[in-house]
């Protein structure tokens, strides 16, 4: 089955058509845990906040791991698509929901490790680890639920239907914060409420995901094909690759936070409160991302070398405009965000000092970004695990040279060192890459 769509020309529309809803659909993500913290703390007690706070970062830390089923699934689907090959992309998706389906089947019967592992590692008081794990042992039986959205998400922007993508965030983020005011003021169930409600969201957001892909799930799929050696060696080593990369990126803003900690608790409380201005940075930028994901993709697929071409211009062209907007906005507005956040005059005070670094940061680490979405488009990700590794150690040199010189100051000029980096040895490969496909 051919899609037109996806030999469409590549023009500033198309790209705007797939990125906006995904910019839109990023930023109701911070409002869901907003909304559960407002509503547990309803209740009065410090206790149910910390512990649905808690439950929370351990479930997303858990998670985050398999993102890279949303990466992995947009390439390999976008590429199907751009051959014109229907069935073999709803294999894809078939394939990333067999891996979902089993990766949440692990995490719910090695719950009691997973959370008493996560309570060593950050213990809390005995009530908090109580009423924490009352609402983790509701929430991990979304696991598998949670971890399928990944693949969804990924097949809808590789098949450019990324408005699906945001009525599954607003149905998900609005039934979740429903449930919450019933179960939790309504009912008094408390922090089971709260994981209750999250729960039937996770079930609910994949049920309407899979309605979402209905038209890629009608292609006929024989079980040969779902399970042909080839496409499954290929998706698994495409998300190992992600895997890799994404741990290494992990690691490097993980060692920022623990070398800000060990300058004072005033330092790490201004680098957490800018490390904000740079989440929302990607979630901003990542619609552009993600729309060269999936016009890369198709043209590879298509093995069009000129459409991978202005697929990449023309996604970069409205990312380094959207980049250069947050630049100008963190510089003029930084001030009154840092007082937004942040209460104490010295930790105020501290981050104006180093808010330069995080406005200079969507300029300069926006060409890293936007090479990104290319090579996952492209499935080049073992360049990106390579690209990664090299950039992390650059980092880490940096961190050694700058650090003792320019304290807090060194600490931020390194992490804009890995932004060069990751841009420079991604852009190194980008040729190669143009090459490999067709003509």
């Amino acid at each position: 089955m051919s899609d037109p769509v996806a030999h469409a020309r590549v023009t500033h529309a198309r790209v705007l058509r797939i990125a906006l809803p995904i910019v839109a659909s990023n930023a109701t993500i911070p409002l869901l845990g907003a909304v559960d913290t407002a509503v547990v703390g309803q209740i009065g007690l410090a206790a149910p906040i910390g512990a649905v706070g808690l439950g929370a970062v351990i479930l997303a830390s858990l998670y985050w791991i398999f993102g890279f089923l949303r990466m992995g699934t947009t390439g390999l689907a976008a590429q199907a698509r751009g051959a014109g090959d229907g069935a073999e992309a709803a294999a894809i998706l078939l394939r990333a929901l067999m891996i979902a389906g089993a990766a949440g089947l692990v995490l719910i019967v090695g719950q009691w490790a997973l959370v008493r592992a996560a309570f060593a590692l950050a213990p809390a008081s005995a009530e908090v680890e109580g009423l924490a794990q009352a609402y983790l042992s509701i929430r991990i039986w979304g696991a598998p639920a949670t971890i399928a959205l990944y693949a969804v998400t990924g097949w809808l922007i590789a098949v450019e239907r990324t408005r699906a993508v945001l009525v599954l965030q607003l149905w998900m983020n609005g039934l979740n914060a429903g449930l919450d005011l019933w179960f939790v003021l309504g009912l008094g169930w408390g922090v089971p409420g709260v994981a209750a409600s999250t729960l039937i969201a996770e079930w609910s957001g994949l049920a309407l995901g899979l309605w979402l892909c209905r038209a890629g799930l009608r292609q006929v799929v024989t079980r040969a094909q779902l399970l042909a050696r080839a496409p499954l060696a290929r998706m698994l080593a495409v998300n190992r690759d992600i895997m890799i990369r994404s741990v290494l990126l992990q690691g490097a803003f993980t060692t920022f936070t623990f070398i800000g900690a060990g300058r004072g608790d005033v330092v790490l409380a201004a680098n957490q409160v800018l490390l904000l201005f740079l989440e929302i940075t990607a979630y901003a930028l990542d619609g552009f991302a993600f729309a060269a994901e999936a016009m890369v993709g198709a043209g590879v697929g298509a093995a069009s070398r000129p459409t991978v071409r202005r697929a990449g211009i023309v996604a970069s062209q409205w990312g380094a405009g959207g980049a250069l907007l947050l630049a100008a906005a963190f510089w003029l507005g930084g001030p009154w965000l840092i007082d937004l956040i942040a209460t104490a005059p010295d930790v105020r005070a501290a981050a104006r000092d180093y808010l330069p670094w995080v406005a200079l940061a969507p300029v300069i680490g926006i060409a890293g970004w936007m090479l990104d979405g290319i090579f996952i488009g492209a499935t080049w990700t073992r360049a990106m695990r390579q690209a990664m590794l090299l950039s992390v150690g650059i980092y880490l040199v940096a961190l050694a040279f700058l650090l003792p010189a320019f304290g807090n100051h060194g600490l931020w000029a390194a992490l804009m060192v890995l932004l060069v980096a990751r841009a420079v040895t991604l852009g190194l490969r980008y040729p190669a890459l143009e090459r490999s496909v067709g003509t």
